[in-house]
């Protein structure tokens, strides 16, 4: 018999064979069948994730979280305490649709916690949301949103501290930040340069 190269808590239930080599997934957690989680991710207390999500590797999914059918997490993406998704955006009690609204969370993204995230949006590439922010909208990639409906507050390096921009010639601004990413930000849509 090979050995299991991961950790299931002996209160979780787990009917997906698909689990990443060195993920944990701990007490009273549900995975249902069909679900896929890559390597080195870690799947804190009370979560359930439903058939068909994906999650990439290195993902955190912090307690109390519970991902429906429709949900695709990226690698690297951190989803904080008691964050909430839907994938409906019109439910009704006993009405099933023949198809869920798709929510995407793109490489490295940050969900705070208790954070909304409404079904049928795409959270970008290492976007920051806020802890309790209601999220109504696509987020572009390197931005931070909070509030209620969440707005955009400014942008973020990968390393998780904020940008600034200075203005350059023809609507293109530069910036750096002090981990030595380079960024662009031309017409509002942030580049990573390194």
């Amino acid at each position: 018999m090979v050995p299991k190269k991961y950790f299931i808590h002996e209160t979780a239930i787990v009917d997906t064979p698909f689990i990443g080599d060195n993920s944990r997934i701990w007490a009273f957690c549900n995975l249902q069948k069909g679900v896929v989680l890559g390597s080195s991710c870690n799947i804190c207390d009370h979560c359930f994730i439903e058939s068909n999500v994906t999650l990439g590797n290195n993902v955190t999914v912090k307690n109390g979280v519970s991902l429906w059918d429709g949900v695709t997490i990226e690698d690297d993406v951190f989803i904080g305490p008691h964050a909430v998704f839907t994938n409906d955006i019109r439910p009704r009690s006993k009405v099933y649709h023949q198809e869920v609204d798709k929510t995407l969370i793109k490489q490295g993204a940050s969900i705070g916690a208790g954070a909304v995230v409404v079904a049928g949006h795409t959270i970008g590439r290492y976007a920051f949301i806020g802890a309790g922010a209601v999220v109504t909208k696509n987020v572009p990639d390197f931005t931070i949103w909070y509030g209620n409906p969440a707005k955009m507050q400014g942008y973020i390096c990968k390393c998780s501290k904020q940008l600034t921009f200075k203005k350059e010639i023809i609507k293109v601004a530069k910036g750096a930040c002090s981990c030595g990413c380079e960024y662009e930000l031309l017409d509002g849509i942030v580049i990573c340069k390194s």
